[in-house]
């Protein structure tokens, strides 16, 4: 009989939203007059999220239905998908929103107005991005939409306390208004996934699945916590106290590739953020990872990602020296 502690599973889930730190990629306060229709463009590796704060209005993700947003409710699109908002469900086409003229009170944050002069509509939006690897699985297994009613039980008096500390901070764009928003973004998503985890068990599949599971879980958060080590498919079966055909067959049909794909798919994103955030050198990522030689990362690295290490590298040192 296996003897995992039943809370085993949710303390991993907590050490992932422990590492949810984000970076804002861009906030938008918007004072719409209806009719109107926004186009969210898809930014690759982030999450967005749409709070009305006066008025409603419509979400729309391709490939499921319309969702309606009152105001006090919290929506995110995770994954980086492309969307729409809009003041009924049958507008359309709509304009691009960053292509509309706007007030930017900083190089990341703007206050948009827009729309046909009717009823007011007042939203709060923001684009944040993850870096950790496990935070980007974690979003991943995430709905196309995620929602949070403002009067569903769900929606804890935190979540409230957090939603009006960021209007606040983004309406009276104070000094460092951008920074707290930012951090207060890092809250509320912890805070929205957490409320659908709770609120929604059934809903996880995949990776959210796989980690909570007894014997998987156990594989993958020690994946996690050194991949940089020389594994055998025989030592990640131990480690779920699996034969080795029974570990690999549960972690395929969990998580839809091999134990070994998927620890080279980890260790190649742990490496972009390593070349890209910290401006670690190939070489020195190649021995971090356990690779014997720098040639031989490089082909896993092109392989996996699409690109070379050495081009990420010089991306993230060309856009650090940009911005200074």
């Amino acid at each position: 009989m296996d003897a995992t502690p039943p809370w085993e599973g949710r303390d991993r889930i907590a050490r992932v939203l422990q590492t949810l730190r984000m970076r804002g990629v861009f906030y938008c306060r918007s004072e719409l007059t209806e009719p109107w229709g926004l186009e969210m463009p898809a930014i690759a590796d982030s999450v967005s999220f749409h709070v009305p704060t006066t008025g409603s209005c419509w979400l729309r993700v391709d490939g499921a239905d319309p969702v309606e947003l009152r105001a006090g409710d919290l929506a995110l699109v995770p994954r980086g998908r492309g969307h729409d908002i809009m003041s009924a469900p049958g507008i359309g086409p709509s304009p691009r929103v960053d292509r509309l003229p706007q007030q930017y009170l900083g190089p990341h944050y703007s206050v948009l107005r827009h729309g046909g002069g009717g009823r007011a509509t007042r939203l709060i939006c923001g684009i944040v991005a993850f870096d950790d690897p496990a935070a980007r699985e974690l979003v991943r297994g995430l709905p196309s939409v995620l929602t949070v009613r403002g009067d569903a039980p769900a929606m804890a008096s935190s979540i409230r306390d957090t939603l009006r500390l960021m209007a606040d901070e983004l309406t009276r764009a104070q000094p460092g208004a951008e920074a707290v928003a930012t951090r207060l973004a890092d809250v509320l998503v912890v805070q929205a996934i957490r409320a659908w985890l709770s609120d929604d068990p059934t809903g996880r599949d995949g990776w959210l699945l796989a980690l909570q599971d007894d014997r998987i879980g156990r594989a993958l958060e020690a994946m996690h916590a050194e991949p940089g080590r020389d594994w055998s498919l025989e030592q990640l079966a131990r480690a779920a106290t699996m034969s080795r055909s029974s570990f690999s067959a549960r972690f395929s049909g969990m998580l839809g590739e091999a134990p070994m794909a998927y620890l080279t798919r980890w260790r190649m994103t742990v490496a972009a953020g390593r070349l890209r955030d910290d401006h670690a050198t190939v070489a020195q990522v190649a021995a971090e990872l356990g690779y014997q030689s720098e040639a031989a990362f490089t082909r896993a690295f092109a392989r996996t990602m699409g690109t070379t290490p050495g081009a990420v590298r010089r991306q993230a040192l060309s856009a650090s020296s940009a911005a200074v």
